[in-house]
């Protein structure tokens, strides 16, 4: 039996090192695998150059739906959305409150990872001052705030992708057509 233990041992190992999802995973010498083998494509990931647009406009503001238990309503600019070729489609935010207060942001979301970033606020003079806390953060669906789970799935994002060109999202939102899953 402790033979046959010591042959399992080598044995489990190798399938862990060969299984990119097992979380300890790496390439190891002699294991046949290479970076390339847990990489797409060989390359990583790499964030482009964000510009931030300018301040949003009354009339290309259109709302869209959060959740029943919302505290705020959320409007997207239209002319603001971007579609990077790093994956990520960016626009800007503004969230309204129910006594008058507003945020305005720009934002992104990272379809491939279900991710958001803040990278600008902006303020009443039309300027922009950069988040300082601006690094990508898992979207939650717990919250009834739950704006970046809504773009995503319903106007943003599909199957880890993009949902279609720029044009397309902005009239989904446009005309408050959610993509519907399976689509």
């Amino acid at each position: 039996m402790a033979a046959s233990l010591m042959l399992l041992g080598p044995a489990a190992q190798v399938h862990a090192a060969s299984d990119p999802f097992y979380p300890s995973a790496v390439s190891t010498p002699g294991s046949g695998l290479s970076d390339e083998d847990f990489d797409d494509d060989g390359k990583s990931w790499q964030e482009v150059k964000t510009e931030i647009p300018p301040a949003p406009q009354a009339a290309n503001l259109v709302s869209f739906y959060v959740s029943p238990t919302a505290t705020m309503n959320f409007f997207i600019d239209l002319s603001s959305i971007t579609a990077g070729a790093d994956g990520v489609v960016r626009y800007t935010m503004v969230s309204k409150s129910q006594a008058g207060a507003e945020n305005i942001s720009y934002e992104g979301i990272r379809c491939q990872t279900y991710e958001n970033k803040l990278y600008a606020f902006g303020q009443k003079d039309g300027s922009w001052s950069r988040a300082r806390l601006s690094g990508w953060k898992q979207i939650s669906e717990s919250s009834g705030n739950r704006q970046h789970a809504a773009l995503a799935k319903d106007y943003l994002c599909q199957d880890g992708m993009i949902a279609g060109k720029v044009d397309e999202i902005r009239g989904r939102i446009r005309n408050n057509r959610p993509i519907k899953p399976g689509s």
